[in-house]
């Protein structure tokens, strides 16, 4: 029988079965968007339009299901879930509009300017699908499976996972707006340098998977782990692409000493 605990059940479930194989596909398997584009993914369209589409589930869904979970009236279930839709107001529409603007700049400064690169239709579909599965997976469990009257530590992990959280996202956001700042220069890609690009090349991700770890922490809960599993299992190996992609690009001018995602380690 369907019933809402058995979907939750296995939607839940789903976040740790997919963790694993993503992980080892994309050993050997790099999506095909941002610096790693090329041919023969299907149709295309603009990345901030594939943005703002793939990543909306984590909005509208969040806001959707939030009315009907028993928790709905419950200040806790609304502090806990601010930072999670903190994270996505900024992601579905702040960095899109960014990323858009940038690029018109870049590309009005610019003689002649080469093609854009457009994100496949296809991988912006398969983050839809994740994002369709998570958000459903993090909003139920926190209006409506979360036992907030029984939960005395609330506060003291709440307040461990939110520093843990803004620190994450202090760095994710910075890291964009210096890569989206690079982009908006013209030029084709630039190392980008400062902060924490001076030990990793990937800052931005190493920023989210801690942001999601804070996220567990706050939730104390299967789903916010099972978040950021599939996080560190989809964001580590693109970050090692991308460190790849860099020393191939600029050879020996890109600074040895930088780890790919991990500072001093990985």
């Amino acid at each position: 029988m369907f019933t809402d605990q058995n979907i939750y059940h296995y939607s839940l479930l789903s976040l740790f079965v997919i963790a694993p194989p993503t992980f080892l596909a994309l050993q050997f398997l790099t999506a095909p968007y941002g610096k790693h584009h090329r041919s023969g993914w299907g149709p295309t369209i603009s990345p901030p339009l594939a943005w703002f589409l793939m990543e909306s589930p984590t909005l509208w869904l969040t806001l959707l299901l939030f009315p009907f979970g028993q928790n709905h009236n419950n200040p806790l279930s609304f502090i806990l879930i601010s930072p999670y839709l903190f994270h996505y107001i900024n992601r579905t529409i702040i960095y899109p509009i960014k990323l858009a603007g940038k690029s018109r700049i870049a590309r009005r400064e610019i003689k002649n300017p080469p093609p854009e690169s457009g994100f496949p239709v296809s991988i912006a579909m398969m983050a839809f699908a994740f994002n369709l599965l998570n958000a459903y997976v993090q909003a139920r469990w926190v209006s409506h499976y979360a036992d907030f009257n029984a939960d005395e530590w609330f506060w003291l992990r709440f307040a461990g996972g939110i520093v843990v959280f803004t620190a994450g996202m202090t760095l994710n956001v910075w890291a964009d707006k210096v890569l989206v700042g690079l982009k908006g220069e013209g030029g084709g890609y630039k190392i980008p340098k400062g902060g924490l690009f001076e030990y990793v090349s990937c800052p931005n991700y190493l920023g989210e998977i801690v942001e999601w770890l804070g996220w567990a922490l706050m939730t104390w809960s299967w789903a916010g782990f099972g978040f950021f599993l599939y996080t560190f299992a989809n964001l580590v190996p693109r970050a090692c692409a991308n460190h790849e992609w860099y020393l191939q690009k600029f050879g020996e001018d890109y600074p040895r000493k930088r780890k790919a995602v991990i500072p001093f380690l990985y």
